[in-house]
C-alpha cells in the first residue's frame, strides 16, 4: 500500500515588524547604568539607615500625616473653619482654668469650679486629662 500525504503550502513567513521603541545600544546601555545606581542608592540607604532615619522620621510623619489628614489650615479661605464660629453666632468662651483642691482628709479633687468649703486650692501641674461626668 501505497500512502500518499499530501503536502499543504503556507505562505512564506514576514519577517517580525518591530515596534518603533527599541532601544539602541547606547541607550540600553544608559538605562542599565540608570538603574543600577538606582539600585545601589536604595542598598545605600538601607546601609545607613540608622544614622539619617531619626532625623528624617519627624518630618516625614508630618508630611504624611498634611497628606492623609488636611488640618484646618489646607482648607480654602471662603470655607467654614470646623470647631470655629459660624457666621451670625459669637464665639464660645474658652474653658475655665483646671483647680486642685485639697480638702482637710488631704483628698485631690480637680475641677473648673471655685474650691468647695474647707478645701484648699494649689497650683496645677503639668497636664490634665478631662474624663466625662459619670
Amino acid at each position: 500500500m501505497a500512502a500518499t500525504a499530501a503536502l499543504q503550502v503556507h505562505p512564506p513567513v514576514r519577517p517580525v515588524d518591530f515596534p518603533r521603541t527599541m532601544r539602541s545600544r547606547k541607550e540600553k546601555a544608559l538605562w542599565f547604568l540608570l538603574a543600577l545606581v538606582a539600585a545601589a542608592a536604595a542598598v545605600l540607604a538601607w546601609w545607613t539607615a540608622d544614622q539619617w532615619r531619626p532625623q528624617v522620621s519627624p518630618w516625614a510623619e508630618q508630611a504624611l500625616r498634611r497628606l492623609t489628614r488636611p488640618g484646618p489650615d489646607t482648607l480654602p479661605a471662603a470655607a467654614p473653619r470646623p470647631g470655629g464660629p459660624t457666621q451670625g453666632t459669637a464665639a464660645s468662651p474658652p474653658p475655665a482654668p483646671p483647680r486642685k483642691c485639697v480638702d482637710a482628709q488631704g483628698r485631690t479633687t480637680y475641677t473648673d469650679q471655685p474650691c468647695p468649703g474647707g478645701a484648699r486650692e494649689h497650683g496645677v501641674e503639668g497636664a490634665v486629662t478631662v474624663l466625662p461626668a459619670q
